[in-house]
């Protein structure tokens, strides 16, 4: 793992993207954790979070958060770090976040649990992340409308640390190309 990189970990909600990209984070030599939802958060009144019959004002809101925590990620990448951001980018957002982020490496971690683990996970966890949507709604985006880029994992029976073990064991294959 070189310092100067950005790594996305993305998936649906209660896939454990937080739990993993701050463990990871954790334990490289100099990182820094970016989680997507403080993008979110700082759009204090006017804020159309995504549904599955988004507005295109959602949508915009969307790719702003994106860009937001991708030029957050270059900057921390450009000062030396590996910047670790998570967040839920699903479909064709996941090729153009892909595009936003100017620092190569770029590596893409897509956690893919099972629809029935993620649904377990959501209903023992104290905050409700999915709103409008279904665990169904996502999965079906994350494995019909999400191009295979990076690492996919299928973290249905792995705890938190051996994913992180997972993804630094195959790192490589993660490796975006540029653009």
């Amino acid at each position: 793992m070189t310092r100067s990189s950005v790594i996305l970990i993305t998936g649906v909600m209660a896939s454990g993207k937080s739990t993993v990209a701050r463990m990871l984070a954790e334990r490289l030599p100099k990182a820094a954790y970016i989680p997507g939802d403080v993008f979110r958060r700082m759009m204090v009144s006017g804020r159309e979070d995504p549904s599955p019959h988004g507005t295109p004002e959602a949508l915009s809101q969307l790719r702003l958060r994106y860009r937001a925590s991708a030029a957050v990620a270059d900057e921390y990448a450009s000062d030396g770090w590996t910047a670790v951001v998570q967040d839920v980018v699903l479909g064709g957002e996941l090729a153009e976040y892909a595009a936003l982020v100017r620092t190569r490496p770029l590596y893409v971690v897509v956690l893919a649990p099972s629809a029935q683990v993620v649904a377990r996970r959501e209903r023992e966890r104290p905050k409700s992340g999915y709103g409008a949507w279904t665990v169904e709604d996502l999965d079906r985006i994350l494995r019909e409308d999400t191009p295979a880029l990076g690492l996919w994992i299928d973290t249905s029976d792995q705890t938190p640390e051996e994913t992180v073990q997972a993804v630094l064991a195959d790192l490589d294959k993660a490796r975006c190309p540029h653009p």
